[in-house]
């Protein structure tokens, strides 16, 4: 019984221990954990200066993060016109099946519904809208009938 006494004692001495300044002792985690530190605990350890915030780095962050925002702005600003246009064409009326990597009409009928043809602006007179070509991720990008590549 003594001696369970004196385990206790000795186990209860180990956790009030106190330990010099130089070892860190983590009293939580009841381990020395110094490497475990973001910052230097001993005299030999090297040494560190802290982080120098110069005011003018600020306007040059502003500027970055604002020019950063207009080119997503940009960026945001094409993608929804480029999705309006594919939906368009979608939505269209067509009896054929559109290939890959070909330029396709889009023209308004008098009933103001769109219908996707072969068939060039320049070789009749419907009200034309557009041209397309399907892309391989099935996006129809709007293009100019001039530059027309097939």
């Amino acid at each position: 019984m003594q001696e369970c006494f004196g385990m206790i004692q000795n186990g209860k001495d180990m956790k009030n221990k106190k330990y010099p300044d130089n070892i860190v002792y983590n009293d939580k985690l009841q381990k020395f954990d110094a490497n475990l530190k973001p910052y230097p605990t001993s005299v030999g350890a090297p040494g560190f200066e802290p982080i120098k915030v110069d005011k003018n780095s600020s306007v040059s962050a502003n500027h970055y993060f604002n020019s950063r925002l207009e080119e997503l702005r940009e960026e945001y600003k094409n993608l929804i016109q480029e999705y309006n246009w594919t939906r368009l064409v979608y939505e269209a009326d067509y009896s054929f099946q559109p290939i890959v990597g070909h330029i396709y009409h889009l023209y308004e009928k008098k009933d103001k519904l769109l219908w996707l043809s072969l068939i060039a602006p320049n070789e009749w007179n419907q009200p034309y809208v557009g041209s397309f070509k399907l892309q391989t991720d099935g996006k129809w990008e709007k293009i100019s009938y001039e530059n027309k590549i097939r």
